[in-house]
């Protein structure tokens, strides 16, 4: 699984030119994508798209948060959920996910530690993915520098059916080989494309990793 988070480094045509790249090269990738260019996206390509953060909350009285059934009618089909740069409660994360299950949508939770990622599970997140908040963006990859505590992490996840993912500092198909082999089924990856100037590069890279 290559989940693509596009931060805020693409918006309007820009994101959706490189949701085009993605769909050519990964067209089974999932791209977490800022609220404003769900609609827009979602009409344009074939892509699984997911929101980058909701708010556990209904309709109603919530001005300002992304509800969960908004990205849904708007045309995601999950979310991420505590990114380390958008970190919430462990009550949050209970009360967005049993949401967005009711909704099916699906969740990938980000954990910064073995201790947070015990919490998670009885949560039933569709996926969860561990990553470490230092090399966030850092081009230093968890897999080598964190490469223990991965190993540890898709331990704890092996007899569940939820998909271990790693992030952080992913930014090479030797990486997400890296990932694999570490036990994980699948990266968070971001800055590597959705910040360069040819992502087509790496793109082809991991099509062609995905295809041996």
């Amino acid at each position: 699984m290559i989940v693509i988070n596009f931060k805020n480094y693409k918006l309007g045509n820009k994101a959706l030119d490189l949701a085009k790249k993605i769909q050519k090269y990964l067209p089974q990738a999932i791209i977490a994508i800022p609220s404003t260019e769900i609609s827009p996206i979602a009409k344009k390509t074939r892509l699984k798209i997911y929101a980058q953060h909701v708010s556990p909350y209904k309709k109603g009285r919530a001005t300002g948060f992304d509800l969960p059934q908004a990205i849904k009618i708007a045309g995601a089909s999950g979310t991420l959920l505590n990114h380390s740069e958008h970190k919430i409660s462990m009550k949050e994360i209970k009360e967005a996910i049993n949401i967005c299950h009711s909704l099916s949508l699906k969740t990938i939770v980000c954990t910064s530690n073995l201790q947070e990622t015990k919490k998670i599970l009885p949560m039933r997140p569709y996926a969860i993915a561990f990553e470490d908040s230092e090399l966030v963006g850092s081009g230093k990859s968890i897999t080598k520098y964190k490469s223990k505590d991965v190993a540890k992490f898709s331990f704890l996840l092996k007899k569940t059916r939820i998909i271990p993912l790693c992030g952080a500092g992913i930014s090479s198909a030797e990486d997400i080989k890296q990932a694999n082999s570490l036990g994980c089924k699948g990266v968070l990856i971001s800055s590597a494309i959705a910040n360069v100037k040819n992502p087509s590069f790496l793109l082809k890279q991991i099509a062609s990793l995905k295809t041996k």
